[in-house]
């Protein structure tokens, strides 16, 4: 009987034994089929995100050119970068124009295996539940992964799809380490990262934080640089330092731990500073704002026509054009400090005025408050306020309320806060003398300096360009007496000084209110001393409408009206205008229009606009060059004669002044034989202006704009400009006179 149990028990052993088994053949047979269909699954999904399934998948194609926006850049005519116009700020590198310090410290920072792995690092990957066990935050993101990432960012408001958009990252991260090189993968990485400020890319970063090019940035610069990739608004070197400096450290120690630096290197590192070196270029800071409008608008226009492969036109905020203009940064730089020097001192004296200084001129004169009472009704502010259901009486009270602001001022930062109300800021800014300075190679018509007014973050109207026009005053007598000289006139012939008459004029035109000049001077005299009624008498000699179209011919698109005082110039013309027209006497009777852009590259250095000189001949060399002598004594005997008195320029030069009526309108134009340069000085409103002519004319606005300008263009002999040159006599000239004409006869 215990036999039969006892054997009864082993049989049910063994089947227990048995039917075990068979569990857990059963459960490894179901985990293999669980595993391989999860393979196949895995497979079929990573399968299904390679074929877009789900979602946007690029190609080949895009992952080696990635179509991210690039920041177009703006060029001087020396190489300098002026600015950039763009969505994000973001331009390109080569990997040779990367500093290895760069992509030492990125390796270090970020991917220590990146040269070992094929897009997903297996070791980090398999680290990260450990490292999750002991609470320690580590990501296992690769370069290349991070470049995916980057290059087709995460849609943020699917993030249940998280686990699908991480192996769509690795995907991609595959398919880059299987189309690029290793170079061209950190290359990439560092164009399209966005460090501090607004910035895209490794050169742009180099460029705006340290002022030099990606190839030269040191061990401890390119920490920092590479620091902020971490979080680039926490750890930027300009708003927090101390933050940056200690993120730096960190890269320094990781460069040490891999082998990048040595102890002594990591020593010396930490204990220094970087100091910053910041050149943030936008709109308003910079090199030359108001040129960069006027280019941009330009570039613009010419993108309409200018098509990419696709037939889609080209933007200049996108597409990563190479601009190249004519523009000299050296000279530019000096005529900006040279407004700035004079405007800084007239600034003042023009403030000192009755009524200005203690501000009873807005209430005393009625034009004057009937601009206030435009300009209020003008701005956002007040406008803001009726929105708001506010009736005008208390909108108006409402704009009386002192408050905080920034307003523009003559001191080293060009700013300064204060407190007051909106309608006193009007007041303020409406009393600030504006001025325009353009330089341009005569010859050719290179624009050269372009300053369109005396702070472009406060005040953005450009007083260079063709649309701004004032009136000119004297400086249209030149192409009158010109156009005379043509006709058979002489600078030694004498003219009258008398009132004139004309057909459609009930009485005699008296414009120098009877000046005792005489009955005659010879022209040179005349235009020396800028005496109209001489002006009017050579108007009245070669007719007016052949006059005005002279002027059209000399290139003045602006309405000269065939009126007796389009002789004293009353016409509104742009400086611009203006300086194309006087191009023709330092160049020998040879018109040159203005012009500032060279060429166009797209983003990969291909030219696709080019640009030339615009010239004709309008006189011949020997009209030009009597002109010249004419205007040569105004320089040395009249109305410029303080350039050679005051500010001691004894340069072979020539040129005219210009004031207009109640000296609104100061004005001088002048050249030497290699540079031609204009400046003009007034309010944006008319009706603000020096009371006194002696202060207010073109000879005290404008010439002192010049003079300092060209002060500074003859000390740097590296700009070819030579004060000993004189202006060439053409073949066979024979002076008129060799007796001294430039007194009264």
């Amino acid at each position: 009987m215990d036999n039969n149990q006892e054997n009864q028990r082993g049989r049910n052993s063994n089947n227990g034994l048995e039917e075990k088994d068979r569990k857990t053949k059963r459960r490894i047979r179901l985990l293999w089929i669980s595993f391989c269909t999860s393979m196949v699954l895995f497979i079929l999904l990573v399968m299904g995100i390679n074929y877009g399934i789900f979602g946007y998948m690029p190609s080949i194609a895009e992952l080696e050119n990635p179509q991210n926006a690039l920041s177009s850049e703006v060029y001087g005519s020396d190489g300098v970068l002026l600015g950039r116009y763009y969505v994000k700020d973001r331009s390109n590198s080569k990997y040779t124009e990367i500093s290895s310090n760069i992509t030492n410290a990125l390796k270090a920072a970020e991917d220590v295996r990146f040269e070992e792995h094929s897009g997903i690092d297996p070791i980090a990957t398999a680290a990260l539940p450990f490292y999750a066990l002991i609470h320690k935050r580590r990501g296992s993101s690769t370069l290349t992964q991070q470049l995916a990432k980057n290059l087709f960012p995460r849609n943020k408001e699917h993030w249940y799809l998280l686990p699908i958009m991480k192996l769509k990252e690795w995907v991609l991260a595959v398919k880059l380490e299987r189309n690029l090189t290793k170079n061209e993968i950190i290359t990439l990485y560092l164009n399209t990262v966005p460090y501090g400020d607004n910035i895209y890319g490794i050169r742009n970063a180099s460029l705006t934080f340290y002022n030099k090019a990606p190839d030269k940035v040191s061990v401890d610069e390119a920490a920092v640089l590479v620091g902020m990739l971490k979080l680039n608004s926490v750890y930027n070197p300009r708003t927090h330092p101390e933050r940056s400096k200690g993120r730096r450290n960190i890269v320094l120690d990781q460069m040490y731990k891999y082998n990048f630096i040595n102890q002594a290197q990591l020593d010396s590192l930490k204990a220094k500073n970087t100091p910053l070196d910041y050149h943030k270029t936008d709109h308003n800071e910079g090199l030359a704002p108001y040129f960069r409008m006027i280019v941009e608008q330009q570039v613009k226009a010419a993108c309409k026509d200018l098509k990419k492969a696709d037939g889609t036109p080209l933007n200049i905020y996108k597409d990563g054009l190479k601009i190249y203009t004519t523009i000299d940064t050296r000279m530019q730089r000096y005529a900006e400090e040279a407004m700035q020097e004079h405007l800084t001192d007239l600034q003042r004296m023009f403030m000192n005025q009755p009524g200005y200084k203690d501000g009873t001129i807005w209430e005393k004169n009625l034009a004057i408050q009937k601009i206030l009472a435009n300009s209020i009704k003008a701005t956002e502010r007040y406008n803001a306020l009726l929105k708001q259901n506010m009736s005008e009486e208390k909108a108006q009270a409402e704009m009386r309320k002192p408050v905080k602001m920034k307003v523009f001022a003559w001191n080293k930062a060009r700013y300064k806060d204060t407190v007051m109300s909106p309608v006193d800021s009007i007041k303020y800014t409406k009393t600030f003398l504006q001025s325009g300075f353009m330089a341009m190679d005569p010859f050719t018509g290179e624009v050269k300096a372009w300053v369109g007014g005396i702070d472009h973050n406060f005040f953005q109207y450009d007083h260079v360009n063709q649309n701004t026009k004032r009136q000119v005053g004297s400086t249209i007598k030149p192409l009158l007496y010109t156009y005379a000289i043509n006709a058979g006139f002489s600078p030694c012939g004498n003219v009258s000084t008398m009132a004139q008459e004309f057909p459609t004029m009930d009485k005699p035109y008296d414009a120098d209110f009877e000046k005792p000049w005489g009955e005659q001077v010879p022209m040179k005299y005349a235009l020396a001393q800028s005496i109209n009624n001489s002006a009017l008498y050579v108007l009245k000699q070669v007719g007016i409408d052949s006059f005005v179209a002279f002027g059209k011919k000399c290139g003045i698109t602006g309405n000269l009206e065939p009126f007796p005082s389009v002789a004293l110039g009353v016409s509104d013309i742009s400086l611009y205008e203006m300086m194309g027209a006087y191009s023709m006497f330092p160049a020998g009777g040879m018109n040159s229009q203005p012009f500032f852009l060279s060429k166009i590259e797209d983003k990969n250095g291909m030219l696709i606009k080019n640009y030339a000189p615009v010239q004709k001949e309008v006189v011949n060399s020997t009209t030009a060059y009597k002109m010249i002598t004419m205007m040569r004594d105004v320089v040395d005997h009249g109305t410029g004669a303080r350039l050679r008195f005051k500010y001691n320029i004894s340069a072979d030069v020539a040129g005219k002044t210009g004031t207009t009526s109640n000296q609104a309108d100061g004005w001088f134009i002048g050249y030497c034989p290699q540079l031609l340069a204009g400046s003009w000085v007034g309010c944006d409103d008319r009706d603000f202006r020096f009371q006194r002519e002696s202060l207010g004319q073109g000879a005290s606005v404008a010439l002192p704009i010049w003079a300092y300008f060209m002060k500074r263009v003859y000390a740097d002999k590296s700009l070819n400009i030579d004060p000993n040159k004189r202006f060439a006599i053409p073949e066979g000239f024979v002076d008129c006179t060799a007796s001294d004409t430039t007194k009264k006869k």
